[in-house]
């Protein structure tokens, strides 16, 4: 997956009612793609939602 499809991704669970009122993605400027992807799929799991596949996150 691309880290802008990763980017994508995370601001959709932004928007999500759990994290209303917190800042998930300015972490993202220091993760790399393994590491957002990881990042992505905890906040998803904290959210209540069934973790998408990501691919390898390994593509730029």
């Amino acid at each position: 997956m691309t880290r802008i499809s990763l980017l994508e991704r995370l601001k959709e669970i932004q928007q999500m009612p759990r994290y209303k009122g917190r800042d998930i993605t300015t972490i993202s400027a220091v993760l790399s793609n393994q590491a957002l992807a990881k990042h992505i799929e905890v906040c998803e799991q904290a959210a209540g939602l069934s973790p998408r596949p990501s691919d390898q996150a390994d593509a730029a």
